[in-house]
């Protein structure tokens, strides 16, 4: 196997429930909360959808190395209607799945300030801590820690050209499948939409031919 990290020694899940509209400064804002519930705690917090926000460019400002998944896209009109508010809980939900699966970002100590402060006074100034913290980008490499046995040289060195040659591929790989799939979704909406309502017409004049023949047409292939 090649360089991967170390699992987590205390893995957990965290559940994302009961979105409710809420409101401060006597009504002036309006916004949605949503009751995170650590597993390994049980206490339940309170966050707004700006509260992922925050902690989706720490990490990214932290974990420069490591893909850190979008969050779901920010909306500027109809923020408060049901299917858009029960949409974006699922979509954080996949998203929270992630976060805290992966054995490096779930021990991110602005993740655990995250999911357990409850206090305003201590959230922010954990969020000041967090924000100071001067491990971040390339000097993200000095947290790593060194094989305390022997490592031969050459077996090293041939690990980490095949990673390197891993790495680049998958890079490749994806910016290819990026494209393609963007390429598709054009298509869908140009070229490929006009077909397929050309096939649906299709379907509707075989449609039409069965309610000419009345003693043998179908009512059930005509609904």
């Amino acid at each position: 196997l090649g360089p991967q990290w170390k699992e987590s020694p205390q893995p957990f899940s965290c559940s994302i429930e009961d979105p409710t509209k809420q409101t401060k400064f006597k009504g002036i804002k309006t916004y949605i909360s949503y009751r995170v519930t650590p597993s390994h705690t049980g206490r339940p917090v309170y966050r707004r959808y700006k509260h992922f926000d925050w902690l989706y460019n720490r990490l990214l400002h932290k974990f420069t190395v490591i893909s850190v998944p979008h969050l779901p896209e920010k909306q500027a009109t109809g923020r408060f209607e049901e299917d858009f508010i029960e949409k974006r809980k699922r979509r954080l939900i996949l998203w929270m799945d992630h976060m805290t699966s992966h054995p490096v970002l779930s021990q991110y100590e602005g993740f655990e300030h995250f999911l357990m402060c409850a206090d305003d006074k201590q959230w922010k100034l954990g969020k000041r801590r967090a924000e100071k913290d001067e491990m971040v980008g390339a000097h993200f490499m000095l947290t790593f820690q060194i094989p305390n046995e022997h490592q031969d040289l050459q077996d090293v060195e041939e690990r980490v050209d095949s990673f390197k040659a891993f790495a680049k591929k998958m890079d490749d790989s994806v910016m290819q499948l990026t494209h393609v799939a963007s390429e598709l979704v054009r298509k869908h909406l140009g070229g490929f939409r006009k077909e397929f309502q050309k096939l649906g017409n299709a379907f509707q004049s075989i449609s039409q031919a069965f309610t000419l023949d009345p003693p043998h047409c179908s009512d059930a292939l005509n609904t």
